[in-house]
């Protein structure tokens, strides 16, 4: 076996100290990361939406639905990427020294774009065997792919310096290059599913290059086998995890294409965008609630649980209110002013899919809790556990009812899964507090933190 790296040898002073000197969340940096997150994760949602809404005026249901599975198979593959490159990059190098975080940021972002040309290149070779109005988006996307990948590392990358506001203003000049790219799109009357997702890769690699100029490192691909090495423990575990989670709604949408047809993919995607909004708190809260977790538990363990269950409240009850103003509002004519024709369909399966955001908001608030206990047995069984039932709630359903049975299947599924994760929460706390209560959980070794 070879000697661990340098980068690695840091890595690991660098957690030792952290666990020597445990770092605590006072409210206001809880708020900032918070604010941060949100704000970030508000713009990247904005440019998403701004994105869908035009694509789905110009091509229509069936035109939509195939724009939908080439968007959904990019977030796969970057959420596959992300436990390979930029979640060990966050748990081992957030706050590293200037020399050190460089040292890892031309890794881990080395990792991320050849992940991306890899995946690239597998898109290229899957479409050609695909139907004309599938093979020219995921061509595009072949393409492009290690563009968006690039991009996206940058971002953590920022974030793990301490320096969001440099990832805020790279997804600003994505969000504002992709805006102008597809707004020419339209004026010309040349959108298509092809071009619309070249301007989607296209624009993130402009920002991508952005990135270098910001960041003045140059990613080293020759320190990529090193990299894989030295963190295939954590990056074997989040890749499974992302995996598991994007394979499933990846298998759930293809297979709805398959049983319902294009459209139905479209119609469903359109309700889900309608909840835009609300996933921008969603993300943002999400991306601090594993260490103000963690927090709770190194003051008091016994009030972990009841942080979850307040979290998980708050986050339910801003997904129902914003299903309800969402169904209060749109019916006035702002649904269609939106999405066009695509307004009814969507509409009809706005209830379900509001049901299962509001049970997702208990899944992430459980799932807190589960990371901060450092449970990782628990963790990834969850996970798997919840993957299994979104395919099968998904797919079962479009078998039975096409969209509307698919959205009501994965809202059951939610609802399940949302108590998987209440049940290995209630067991790995009742764990921790017989076995060591006074110990202090270690989220840093375990799960991503993003500032």
């Amino acid at each position: 076996m070879s000697p661990p790296s340098s980068l690695r040898r840091a890595a690991r002073r660098l957690d030792r100290r952290r666990r020597l000197v445990p770092q605590g969340l006072a409210p206001a940096h809880v708020v900032r990361r918070l604010g941060w997150g949100v704000v970030d994760q508000g713009v990247s949602s904005l440019s998403n939406f701004a994105l869908s809404i035009i694509v789905a005026r110009a091509l229509g249901s069936e035109g939509f639905g195939a724009f939908s599975l080439v968007y959904l198979t990019s977030a796969f593959i970057l959420s596959a990427t992300r436990g390979l490159a930029t979640d060990p990059l966050l748990v081992r190098f957030s706050g590293a020294p200037p020399d050190l975080w460089r040292k890892a940021v031309a890794s881990a972002t080395a990792t991320a774009a050849c992940a991306g040309a890899v995946a690239g290149a597998v898109c290229i070779l899957i479409a050609l065997f695909l139907p004309p109005g599938l093979s020219g988006g995921f061509l595009a996307l072949g393409v492009t792919l290690p563009g968006v990948m690039l991009q996206d590392s940058w971002r953590f990358a920022f974030f793990a310096q301490g320096r969001p506001t440099r990832a805020l203003l790279n997804d600003l000049v994505w969000g504002v290059l992709l805006v102008l790219a597809l707004g020419g799109l339209l004026a010309t009357g040349h959108a298509s599913v092809t071009t619309c997702a070249l301007a989607f890769g296209g624009t993130a690699t402009l920002a991508a290059g952005f990135g270098l100029l910001q960041s003045r490192i140059l990613p080293r691909p020759a320190t990529v086998r090193a990299w894989l090495v030295d963190h295939k423990t954590l990056g074997g575990r989040y890749l499974v995890e992302n995996l598991s989670i994007g394979g499933a709604r990846q298998v759930r949408f293809f297979a709805l294409g398959g049983i319902a047809g294009l459209a139905a993919v479209g119609d469903t995607r359109a309700a889900e965008i309608l909840m835009g909004p609300f996933l921008v708190i969603l993300m943002g809260a999400s991306q601090v609630s594993v260490p103000e977790a963690a927090h709770v538990l190194k003051s008091d363990p016994r009030r972990l649980e009841r942080f979850c269950g307040v979290l998980g409240t708050v986050l339910a009850t801003t997904a129902g209110v914003w299903g309800v103003t969402v169904l209060l509002l749109m019916p006035t004519g702002l649904g269609a002013l939106l999405l066009g024709p695509l307004w009814v369909p969507a509409a009809a399966l706005l209830p379900p899919v509001v049901i299962g955001m509001v049970m997702g908001g208990f899944e992430i608030a459980a799932a807190a809790g589960v990371r901060a206990l450092g449970a990782a047995p628990r963790s990834l069984r969850a996970q798997l556990t919840n993957a299994c039932l979104y395919v099968l709630g998904g797919v079962t359903g479009a078998l039975v009812d096409g969209a509307r049975g698919s959205c009501w299947g994965v809202a059951i599924a939610t609802t399940i899964g949302a108590l998987v994760w209440w049940v290995q929460l209630r067991r790995a706390l009742t764990e921790h507090l017989s076995t060591a209560p006074g110990s202090r959980a270690e989220p840093g070794r375990h799960d991503r933190i993003t500032t």
